[in-house]
């Protein structure tokens, strides 16, 4: 349509490389953009900017935070307890909207995949081992992704947690198999955390 280094082809190719994004919605997208008053524009790049520059994982439990601690790791009203597992930081908001869960979180930045040279050296498996074997927790709840991988993990982090003698849930299946948590809605979710179910040998 456009030659390689046309300003919007560039544009496109960059939207391309987002999550879910193919080269469509990459250009309806880049359409929009390019429709949007300057002011928008420079408003959206500054916003982009600013999160990239002030957004960091919490040193505690690895989500995306402004501060350190997080403010789930900092509320003093949350559960000490109960430690929700999850694949990425944006799950956590996907188990927030739910409204009944009020303990704390770990994020392991990932699941396990070996076909994409993603081991457990690559995920923050080390520090949720730490904060267990520390921690005051009852019950650890794994909720990776219904996918093989999240499963692979959920397996794996089963038989490096099970030492300590805490109680350990899934997430019920009430989540479709084969797809993330993001996508799942707050019925789905909710459902789940109320039906998960106990790992064992």
């Amino acid at each position: 349509m456009f030659e390689q280094n046309h300003p919007l082809n560039l544009l496109i190719e960059e939207l391309k490389k987002f999550p879910s994004i193919g080269a469509k919605t990459a250009q309806r997208i880049a359409f929009y953009i390019i429709g949007l008053p300057r002011l928008d524009v420079d408003r959206l790049a500054e916003v982009i900017q600013n999160a990239k520059k002030n957004l960091f994982y919490c040193s505690v439990c690895r989500s995306l935070t402004h501060t350190d601690p997080c403010e789930y790791c900092s509320d003093e009203s949350r559960d000490d307890k109960i430690l929700c597992v999850v694949e990425e930081p944006f799950n956590i908001s996907s188990i927030e909207k739910t409204g009944i869960y009020h303990g704390r979180y770990h994020v392991l930045l990932g699941a396990l995949s070996p076909l994409r040279g993603k081991g457990p050296d690559e995920l923050n498996i080390e520090s949720l081992t730490e904060r267990v074997r520390n921690g005051d927790f009852e019950e650890v709840i794994i909720a990776t992704n219904p996918t093989v991988d999240g499963e692979a993990t959920a397996h794996y982090l089963f038989g490096s947690l099970k030492e300590f003698k805490v109680k350990m849930t899934r997430l019920a299946m009430g989540l479709p198999v084969g797809s993330d948590i993001d996508f799942a809605d707050q019925v789905t979710i909710k459902k789940s955390l109320e039906g998960r179910t106990v790992l064992e040998d």
